[in-house]
């Protein structure tokens, strides 16, 4: 299933520095099973963006969204 990510990050410290937002976002092929256990370890998980992105050391509020992209490729078939 191709799904998209959309990472907002607010009030960070990246490298020292502060930075008010950051916002990623990116496409990949994942399974349902895959997509559950990244959603798990979201909620679940201390610091999960500081102990994965090098550099960073603090966030404020985060968010995570996850959107299939194959439905709205079906839509215009």
């Amino acid at each position: 299933m191709k799904v998209k990510f959309v990472l907002t990050m607010d009030d960070l410290t990246v490298n020292d520095k502060q930075i008010d937002q950051v916002i990623l976002d990116w496409q990949s092929d994942v399974n349902q099973n895959e997509i559950l256990e990244l959603s798990h370890n979201w909620i679940t998980s201390k610091n999960f963006l500081t102990k994965r992105m090098e550099g960073l050391t603090r966030v404020g509020e985060s968010s995570l969204t996850i959107e299939p992209l194959e439905e709205e490729q079906d839509a215009n078939y």
